[in-house]
């Protein structure tokens, strides 16, 4: 009841009119992933005809096509929705949590302890399988966020923004120079690894879905729960007391999430950027400040423009392909640029 209060202030300056074009916003983005979805399915390699994508998608008649389809396209095209949404939803989380509107999923040290743990499973055991990336990336991301937890919690006054912030330069340095370390003194693992450390689509297939959806789906649900506790820790730690949020606990479910949330997608198509960054600040320049419609945004337009980025890399250069994560941060960060200096940042 206390942070509906919260969120009343956060949305009282909006009319009430605001809400049909938050609502409309959600539908053009549900309908822009709808096109980068088929996009996704048609385009390749070997472009395919959309009626022929539906038929195959329908009518699984083991021709050449339906297989192109079901066994590549599709497994790499949910792998990049699931994936997309959790670093959306992330990177809102963040800026949320830290109050800083230009905040990233790497600013916590969850992508560099991720990133660490895959280094790990390849130096130290010898593992290169996808499963196992996952399992270590998730052991990584966790260890990384119990790490910046404690020092942030540490002392009076518990987990501030300020202290968030720090406490993850602190971890990510620590674990970028591990993982840097461990591939300089292995030249087999530094091969492995340098492809999979731009951000890419290409290795997905169907056990990267069915590996990182468990970590996905319950990061996305603890993300959700948050939005009106977010929406009370957005007036300052000492006026969401006021209103009864419990602000250490807020803290650290959101943490948990991001945890969930970087650790599996990191995990599965390496630590890309931009996309936890700019699309957040972009759902706020819709719908505003109210985590009720950034987060959901976010999960949708998030997806949406790491698709278009991955069909842009297959077509770009044909017939090779650049990685998804080379093109996000050529055109993204531009893009981010100009809206940073042409545009007032929204404030979280």
């Amino acid at each position: 009841m206390a942070t509906d209060v919260a969120t009343a202030a956060l949305v009282r300056k909006s009319p009430w009119r605001r809400n049909s074009t938050r609502t409309a916003a959600v539908f053009g983005a549900l309908l822009l992933l709808l096109l980068a979805v088929l996009l996704s399915l048609a385009i390749g390699s070997r472009s395919l005809p959309l009626s022929t994508v539906v038929d195959a998608l329908l009518h699984d008649d083991g021709s050449t096509a339906s297989s192109v389809i079901w066994d590549v396209r599709v497994p790499r095209t949910l792998a990049g929705i699931a994936a997309g949404a959790a670093l959306g939803v992330a990177g809102a989380l963040i800026q949320a949590l830290t109050r800083n509107p230009l905040a990233d999923p790497g600013l916590l040290g969850i992508n560099a302890g991720a990133a660490a743990g895959v280094v790990l499973s390849i130096t130290a055991f010898g593992l290169t399988s996808l499963w196992a990336s996952v399992w270590f990336a998730m052991a990584g991301a966790v260890v990384a966020g119990l790490l910046v937890y404690a020092l942030a919690s540490g002392g009076r006054g518990g987990a501030t923004p300020e202290r968030l912030a720090l406490g993850g330069a602190v971890i990510a340095a620590v674990f970028t120079g591990v993982g840097q370390t461990l591939m300089l003194l292995d030249a087999q693992a530094l091969d492995q690894l340098r492809f999979w450390s731009v951000g890419s689509l290409a290795r997905a297939d169907s056990e990267t879905l069915t590996t990182i959806a468990p970590f996905v789906g319950v990061g996305l649900l603890l993300a959700l729960c948050l939005v009106r506790p977010l929406n009370a820790l957005a007036l300052g730690d000492d006026g969401a007391r006021a209103l009864g949020a419990h602000v250490d606990r807020t803290r650290f479910a959101g943490l948990l999430a991001v945890t969930l949330l970087c650790g599996a997608a990191t995990s599965a198509v390496g630590p890309l950027v931009f996309v936890g960054l700019a699309v957040p600040h972009i759902a706020r320049m819709i719908a505003g400040a109210d985590q009720r419609w950034t987060l959901p945004l976010s999960m949708l337009l998030a997806p949406a423009l790491l698709l278009f980025a991955d069909v842009l890399g297959r077509v770009a250069v044909r017939p090779d392909e650049l990685d998804a994560g080379v093109v996000t941060a050529v055109i993204g960060a531009p893009v981010f640029i100009a809206l940073v200096r042409h545009r007032r940042v929204v404030g979280v």
